[in-house]
This record gives C-alpha cells, structure tokens and sequence, in this order.
C-alpha cells in the first residue's frame, strides 16, 4: 500500500468546494479553503495544493459521493494524477460518533481526517469509459421517461372518466404519452447503437440474453454495475444490491419472523429481475414446474417468483464468469463427487 503524507478532504456543492489539508503526523495544516466549482477553481486549488507541498506522490484527495455536483471535480484531479477516493457520505458519517458544528470547513476537516484514519479501506476512483457514461445517462433518462409515461397514462385514464369531459387536457395527454413513446424508442435505439460499438460490450450482451428471460435491458443494466464487465459480479452481493436477498429475522426463543427480502436497493434491477422471473414462469418449462410444485407445497407465489429472480441472477453471474452461452437442461456435478468416482 503506497505510503501518503497529505490527506485532503473535500466538501463539495453546486458553486463551491472546500478543502482541508490533514497530515500522516495527526495535524491540520490548512482548514476550510473556498474555491469555485469551475474549472478556474480547479486551477486555484491545484495552486494551493502545491504552496502546502502536496503533490501527487505524496498527497491522497477524498470527498464524498454527491452525484453530478463532483463529476468535473475528479475528472479535473485525475488529470492533475493526483489519487483520489470517492466514499460513501454514510460511512464518512459513521466514522465520527460526536455531533459537531455542520459546516463547509467541518465536513472537510473531517472527510480528510476519515481518509487519514481510514487510508487502507479507501478505494482509489477511476475515469469511466465515455461509452459507459452515456449507456448509463441513457438507461436513467429512459426510466424517467417510462415513469413520466406511467403516470401521465393514469392522470388521462382519470380525465376519461369525469362527467365533464375536457377534449383539450385530454389530447394534451393523449399527445404527451405519444411524446413519452418516441423518446423511449430514440433511447433505446441509441443503446443498441453504443452497445454494438464495442465489441466487448456486444458479445457480453448477447451471451447474457441467451438465458431465458433475460432482455436487452436486464443485459445492459448488468454492464453498468460491472463497469463493462471489468469487475466481478456475485450473485449474493447483488441481491443484497437489489433488496432481494432473503434475510433472517429471529433471537433467542420468542423471536421469529420467516426469512424476507428487504424490498428496498436498487429499484430498477429488482423490478428487471421481477419481469424476467414472470417470463421464465410463463414460458421456461423448468422454472414453470418449478413455480407449480413450490405453489403446491404451501409456498406464496410472491415467494416463489422472489427464489426465480435469485435463480436468474446467480445464472447470469455465472454466464459473465465463464463468458460461455447458456446451455439448455445443464446440470452441475459437484466435483467432490467426481473425485470420488
């Protein structure tokens, strides 16, 4: 692990950004320091870093995740080579058990104290793929789309049923959802394009929409989580991820509950991986058997649908480790057992 004198922690918002300087000695040398969320900030803080004597070999940056607000931030400080961390505004916040003053030059102070004490969890950020950032872009603009659709659909159902009728509120919507419908198809035909551009991405892709059930989108939203399939996915992990992830609830002897997702995560993939349980119910053979025999044996459907969605998941885990197509009726052997013969 690389060795750091400087600990820089950095408070970000809309216009402005604060920064501290805490060092490996256990010492602040510099508390609160102001600069604009611009480029020219950017430069002035560069500046000021090197009057403190940080550079990039000595000196690590961290700052909290806040989204669109911190985006030109570390992609100016990566091109600075300076390493920088991005963590959890949750986990900083644990790290100090004492209420303190809540302001700019506080929560700098600490963020870079947290990296100090903390420097061996801190996990360095990296420049996403351009390719990656617009298939994300694209995938959380298309959910807002579908779910403006979904409520302007139900505002018009309301308005065909007053006794009143309002022609001009209902072609307004009716006009609006046709809107909404066009820029899902724009969207959608843009991924495809983005998607094929790469040929890592494409034959991903293709290999994960080979499994029963598993869609385009399912395919695509799998890329963004494993940042091009450059990181590994576990199945357990992303269930957690996603809130479908079975969790025990007992102590002692008067307290049970039966095991429950949390239903919560991310709600985009839980609700992918919901429609794809649906479809291989409908239309796997196994998995309809499956369904049918659980049903029988006491269990609720929603349950049973919950089981698919983790099936699913630990299958396209799976097919993105080995890069190999889903084969059809596969079973697996224990290789204990192979041992033994």
């Amino acid at each position: 692990m690389k060795t750091y004198t400087y600990f820089i922690g950095v408070d970000i918002s809309a216009e402005f950004f604060t920064a501290s300087i805490y060092t490996n000695k256990n010492t602040l040398v510099a508390v609160g320091e102001t600069f604009p969320n611009t480029t020219t900030g950017y430069s002035s803080f560069h500046h000021w870093l090197s009057a403190h004597d940080a550079t990039s070999n000595n000196a690590v940056i961290c700052l909290e995740a806040t989204g669109v607000y911190g985006e030109c931030f570390c992609y100016a400080i990566a091109s600075y080579d300076f390493p920088l961390a991005v963590e959890p505004p949750l986990k900083v916040k644990r790290a100090f058990s004492q209420r303190t003053h809540k302001t700019d030059a506080v929560d700098s102070t600490q963020i870079a104290e947290y990296a100090f004490r903390f420097v061996d969890e801190l996990q360095l950020w990296k420049p996403k793929s351009e390719i990656l950032e617009q298939i994300r872009t694209l995938l959380t603009a298309r959910e807002h789309c579908v779910t403006q659709s979904a409520a302007t659909q139900t505002a018009l159902k309301s308005l065909k049923h007053k006794y009143v009728q309002t022609p001009t509120a209902i072609n307004a919507l009716s006009n609006a959802i046709e809107q909404q419908k066009e820029n899902i198809a724009m969207i959608d035909a843009e991924l495809k394009r983005l998607c094929k551009s790469d040929d890592s991405f494409h034959t991903m892709i293709n290999l994960l929409q080979s499994i029963p059930g598993v869609g385009f989108l399912l395919s695509v939203h799998m890329l963004v989580i494993s940042d091009g399939f450059t990181r590994p996915l576990i199945a357990r992990q992303l269930a957690s991820y996603c809130g479908i992830a079975p969790l025990q609830h007992q102590s002692g002897s008067s307290i049970y509950r039966a095991p429950s997702s949390m239903g919560n995560g991310h709600p985009i993939l839980r609700k992918l991986l919901y429609l794809a349980a649906l479809s291989v119910r409908t239309h796997h053979q196994q998995s309809k058997k499956y369904f049918l025999r659980k049903v029988e044996e006491g269990k609720s459907k929603r349950l049973v649908i919950n089981n698919l969605s983790n099936k699913l998941l630990k299958i396209i885990c799976a097919i993105a480790e080995s890069k190999q197509p889903f084969i059809v009726n596969y079973r697996s052997v224990n290789p204990a057992l192979l041992k033994s013969a």
